[in-house]
């Protein structure tokens, strides 16, 4: 028999044709709750429910009409995850299972896309009472445990509603994994009650460039914001419901200008006037790094305690790129440290710095991830690395035996424009379009499959420099966010071999959910007026991407 087709994204390992005529879903149907699924019922009663306007009551419906979740940790040998689903529909049931309460959460996701874009809506928008779903039974698994997405709230702040917006966004996306940059030179987005001045001084700063480094605009007011503690709380939660690791950054040794203005002697004191600086401004890579003393190991360490305490995640990123290291060339002090380690240079610095919070982290029962610089100087025994600047970081990460999470800036970073076409808004970097995402693979072939083991999955980043609100975040990420996740998930072919036809086939019903969600995605025809910037300045970098 002929597998029937389904819209469904990210694509599931393997869909088979249901009994019956599939399932209707109206007022007298229930969702029963096994036991260890109420979460999920909870979920499908929001959201579905809301869709809907049925009430999906636990004590409606008879065997003929009722949803079953059931979580069975021997699920399928066969899919080998944690996170493994099987969703069967046929005449009167709906089956859902998962190998876990995460598993069985993207099996009700999958459930909401069947049932088609209006379950995506928070209210009623028709006044059917009859939802059809088609007879179908489909088994799935994830390929990677690291589907992630980083969103940087530095550059540009974004209210924690627009935070847990994004996390329902990724939640029906099946990725699972929210990398949170939270402090950089522009800004400082975390309270840290021990060090008050990084969110009162750290927080804000007195104008922003408009467009790239280079253009003239600047917007003349004062942006900023931070989430307090119980934001953070919050946001972790939610995420954790959603079954959505939160892996805070916290930038360090460079990146480090908000902290500096807001405590000056974290800086390097006998190079610079750090009492002169100011939250910066600007893009680009800033000089002004952390001075490497034991005043800043301390703070720094009293930072992350707080951090530990609001963040779970088995992972904490501590940035460690783009640490450009004249400062310490001339600083006397870092100089003697340099002698009193016995170090080759100032890369080798970074990388005792580096390696002093892998080890703190450690001791606490944690792992440290870093941008691919760490492994500048020695990489840090038991670190991560996040592969950003193209595959080879990763590769000589994996092959010395350390993890990796691939998010190669010339594939998967999002702030790149998706056009050569000139009404492209505030064009940066290569053109990565909906098909050049859809066509990404996150293992290089240099690896054996030992090595392969180490690469924990992948990741799309979002630099927000030139996204100022989350309309832009929206247009930078949508669709190529939806194409990335069929890449983290699905079990794909080789890259040349991909359906990419039949992707966009899909796309035709996602756009639809994306517009029920309220997505400011870029058209495929190209932007809306309002999405362009004419006269704003980006960076586009014309070619193809090196693959190094």
């Amino acid at each position: 028999m002929t597998p029937p087709k389904t819209d469904v994204i990210p694509a599931p390992l393997r869909v088979e044709a249901g009994d019956g005529q599939g399932f209707l879903l109206d007022t007298r149907t229930g969702i029963e709750a096994g036991p260890g699924t109420e979460p999920v019922a909870r979920w499908l009663r929001a959201t579905v429910g809301a869709a809907t306007g049925l009430p999906l009551d636990p004590h409606t419906g008879d065997d003929a009409h009722r949803v079953r979740l059931g979580i069975l940790p021997a699920l399928d040998p066969a899919l080998d995850s944690p996170e493994a689903y099987r969703l069967t529909v046929g005449t009167g049931r709906v089956l859902i299972e998962g190998a876990s309460p995460a598993g069985l959460f993207w099996g009700a996701q999958t459930f909401r896309q069947l049932l088609g874009p209006e379950a995506f809506r928070r209210a009623p928008v028709t006044r059917r009472q009859e939802w059809e779903v088609p007879a179908v039974t489909i088994h799935d698994a994830p390929r990677f445990r690291w589907r992630g997405l980083m969103l940087d709230v530095a550059r540009h702040f974004m209210p924690k509603e627009g935070v847990l917006r994004y996390l329902d966004l990724m939640a029906a996306h099946k990725l699972n994994v929210f990398h949170f940059h939270l402090t950089d030179d522009q800004g400082w987005r975390v309270q840290i009650e021990r060090h008050p001045r990084l969110t009162e001084i750290g927080s804000w700063r007195a104008r922003t460039k408009t467009g790239h480094r280079a253009s003239p605009l600047w917007e003349e007011k004062p942006h900023g914001g931070y989430y307090t503690q119980d934001d953070i709380r919050e946001i972790v939660a939610y995420a954790a419901e959603r079954h959505i690791t939160v892996v805070p950054e916290i930038d360090v040794p460079g990146h480090s200008q908000a902290a500096i203005a807001a405590y000056p002697e974290l800086g390097n004191t006998d190079v610079i006037d750090t009492t002169a600086l100011s939250v910066w401004d600007t893009w680009g890579i800033n000089p002004n790094v952390l001075a490497p003393t034991d005043n800043t190991l301390r703070f720094y360490e009293g930072v992350f305690e707080e951090v530990l305490e609001l963040f779970p995640s088995e992972f904490v990123h501590v940035g460690g790129d783009e640490c450009p290291k004249d400062q310490w060339r001339r600083s006397a002090t870092a100089q003697a440290r340099i002698r009193e380690l016995g170090l080759a240079d100032e890369d080798e610095l970074q990388s005792w710095f580096i390696g002093h919070f892998d080890a703190w982290l450690t001791a606490r029962g944690r792992r440290l991830i870093g941008w691919d610089e760490i492994l500048q100087g020695g990489l840090a025994k038991g670190a991560a690395v996040s592969s950003w600047r193209g595959y080879a970081g990763g590769i000589a990460a994996a092959q010395a035996g350390h993890d990796v999470v691939m998010c190669p800036e010339q594939q998967v970073y999002l702030d790149h424009r998706q056009d050569p076409g000139p009404d492209e808004p505030v064009p940066i970097g290569w053109v990565r379009t909906l098909e050049d995402v859809y066509r990404f693979e996150p293992v290089p072939p240099e690896l054996t499959p030992e090595e392969a083991r180490h690469v924990l999955g992948t990741q799309a980043n979002l630099w927000t420099e030139v996204m100022e609100d989350h309309a832009r975040v929206d247009y930078q990420a949508f669709p190529r966010l939806a194409a990335f996740a069929e890449v983290a998930w699905s079990a794909l072919p080789a890259p040349a071999e991909r359906d990419f036809a039949g992707f966009e086939r899909r796309m035709a019903a996602h756009y639809r959910r994306l517009d029920a969600l309220g997505v400011a995605y870029r058209p495929p025809a190209g932007p809306l007026p309002w999405q362009r910037r004419p006269g704003v300045l980006g960076r586009p970098i014309d070619g193809p991407p090196p693959r190094r």
